[in-house]
């Protein structure tokens, strides 16, 4: 079972990593039931106030990636319609690659710009918003990213310390 548990953790903790880039899977989230499942087998002994320090960082960062676009996209002058338009533009490079790596970065920029034109923003204005918007999103995703990093660092270094628990076997 500890085996099982280890390897689902492992397999949720790559996971999170690449919910970290895309928004329909709550990377910091899923990292964190990762480090879940390692504690929760019989090699690891429980540290509750590991979990749940890590708990509320993923908490936090799984709020600040909603209020992160949102506040760069006010910043700089942008509206709801400039972040709805960022949310589709992701959401288009996800299901359309076309443009690569790089769709994740000029779709939702483009989503923005065409969401404050069609909420009848001059051209500047909305390029200033979708500009604002990117960064929020561009900032949010690092952040979850580095978190959804640190967390797989976390559950690595926590396995190899108790890798003679895990895996008797191999001494």
């Amino acid at each position: 079972m500890d085996i099982f548990l280890l390897l689902l953790g492992f397999i949720l903790m790559l996971t999170g990593i690449l919910g970290s880039f895309l928004p329909v899977l709550p990377g910091t989230p899923v990292s964190w039931v990762g480090l879940l499942l390692l504690y929760l087998t019989s090699a690891v002994p429980n540290d509750w106030w590991f979990l749940g320090i890590t708990l509320v960082v993923a908490l936090v960062v799984f709020a600040m990636d909603y209020i992160i676009p949102a506040v760069g996209t006010r910043k700089f002058g942008g509206t709801r319609s400039g972040m709805i338009g960022t949310t589709l533009g992701l959401v288009v490079a996800i299901i359309f690659p076309v443009l690569g790596i790089f769709g994740i970065v000029f779709w939702p920029f483009l989503g923005a710009f065409l969401g404050e034109l069609l909420n009848k923003a001059d051209q500047k204005s909305a390029l200033k918003a979708a500009f604002g918007s990117f960064i929020g999103f561009l900032t949010g995703t690092f952040l979850k990213f580095v978190v959804t990093v640190i967390f797989f660092g976390l559950f690595i270094a926590k396995a190899w310390e108790f890798r003679t628990e895990l895996f008797p076997w191999f001494n």
